[in-house]
């Protein structure tokens, strides 16, 4: 891909959060297709109840999506502070789905209790087919993971509690 479409991609994904947001939408997948190994699939999600939105210009229908199973909620008990305003929180770089671990069937990075060092591996996320290592910020101890492995992280949600 050049820089010029992956520069479009961006501002485009940013738009898609945009209309998230604006039209208090819970979920937004859009799948691109410029070439035969050159394409584009991005899912914006806050959690929640799923909705779809199908835009006007999609190339082909898509396929009936599976029911999806409902996310694990993100925010914090009533009369806890929110997880994203905690000191410690480690938030996400940016817009992808979560992976706890290395490959499915290896022991997951961290958990809670984990005693990290600065710079440790905590998670990947995965953002348009490339998977991001997401380092501890700090050393201390994971007190709290605050999402699952596999599910949808916009930019900024907060992954983890360290202290």
């Amino acid at each position: 891909m050049t820089k010029k479409s992956h520069d479009s991609d961006v501002a485009f994904i940013q738009a898609l959060a945009e209309l998230l947001r604006e039209n208090d939408l819970t979920e937004l997948e859009v799948k691109r297709e410029y070439g035969e190994a050159d394409r584009l699939n991005v899912r914006v999600s806050r959690g929640g109840t799923v909705q779809t939105f199908a835009a006007p210009a999609a190339p082909a229908p898509a396929a009936p999506a599976a029911p999806a199973a409902p996310a694990a909620p993100a925010a914090a008990p009533s009369g806890e502070e929110d997880p994203a305003s905690h000191p410690g929180a480690v938030t996400s770089p940016m817009v992808g789905t979560i992976y706890l671990q290395a490959e499915p069937g290896t022991p997951a990075f961290v958990k809670p209790g984990d005693k990290v060092a600065e710079g440790d591996t905590l998670l990947i996320v995965e953002a348009m087919k490339t998977m991001n290592q997401i380092p501890a910020p700090r050393a201390g101890t994971v007190k709290r993971i605050l999402v699952e492995d596999g599910s949808p992280v916009e930019f900024g949600a907060p992954l983890m509690i360290i202290e």
